[in-house]
């Protein structure tokens, strides 16, 4: 079959289930399992493609349909500028999750230790170590699952880089301080899975689960970071968009100091930073 025909009879597939964004999810399907960008579809719309991609591509387009992410269908993700391999077994990292990164990024010192808690693909510590290889930064990256572990350590083989990999259950594992420790948890209000989009639902949910108010991991991380931060070491969390008064008000009551915010790209606000008290 010629490319635009692919993509015709891809996008009217998609387009019977209601895909959002279905002619744009055919084309990065397509132009990833012909090695070109989606400018080349266009420009060679009448090239004919074998049998093995046309074969590959529906089957990718029934992945769709079924609404697993196209990021889990092609294992990858660009974040921080940077590609990154995901699969089943991580959250896809969002365009949010960089101001985070950026915001370590401007508080990262020569000979930093840093933790990266509930790592999952690495995108955030990795991003850290990639853009911060002159400060000689040592970055410890944890996760409870195996599995997002085994993504975690493909993608630092891919970067060429040189972080400590543990398996732990937050700090379960964790024997040392750090001067920063830095976590995206889980914080979706158990309640809530059921309603989110069908694609969000085929992400991990014990990456997504934060309990019946969404909180969980705050209070765990909150009580137990003060006891592996180094003095004035920062924590920095990602939140979700209406739990900004609820994550300080716990940080308040264990003590730390210096507590603010920072929206993201849309407005909501989307992390906190405070440094440990005394």
């Amino acid at each position: 079959m010629k490319i635009k025909e692919l993509l015709f009879e891809g996008n009217n597939i998609l387009k019977e289930v209601g895909l959002d964004d279905y002619i744009i999810k055919s084309r990065i399907l397509l132009s990833n399992l012909i090695c070109k960008n989606k400018e080349y579809l266009i420009v060679h719309d009448n090239e004919i493609v074998d049998n093995r991609i046309e074969n590959a591509f529906f089957e990718g387009i029934r992945k769709l349909k079924k609404g697993i992410p196209i990021q889990y269908i092609i294992n990858k993700q660009e974040f921080m500028g940077l590609n990154f391999y995901v699969d089943e077994n991580v959250l896809i990292p969002q365009p949010d999750t960089e101001i985070l990164v950026e915001e370590i990024l401007k508080k990262v010192e020569k000979n930093n230790k840093i933790l990266d808690l509930c790592t999952g693909s690495g995108a955030i510590g990795i991003s850290i170590a990639y853009y911060s290889k002159e400060k000689n930064l040592q970055i410890t990256m944890s996760d409870i699952s195996s599995k997002a572990l085994d993504v975690t350590k493909k993608n630092l083989k891919n970067y060429n880089l040189n972080c400590k990999i543990i398996k732990s259950d937050l700090f379960e594992n964790i024997n040392e301080k750090f001067d920063i420790i830095v976590s995206n948890p889980p914080y979706i209000e158990s309640k809530v899975i059921d309603s989110l989009d069908i694609e969000v639902k085929n992400e991990p949910i014990i990456a997504l689960d934060g309990g019946i108010d969404g909180l969980d991991f705050y209070r765990r991380i909150s009580k137990k970071a003060k006891l592996f931060l180094n003095t004035n070491g920062i924590l920095a969390l990602e939140i979700g968009y209406n739990q900004k008064n609820s994550v300080i008000d716990i940080l308040k009551i264990d003590g730390y100091l210096d507590i603010y915010s920072k929206k993201d790209y849309a407005g909501n606000d989307r992390i906190i930073i405070c440094k440990r008290g005394e």
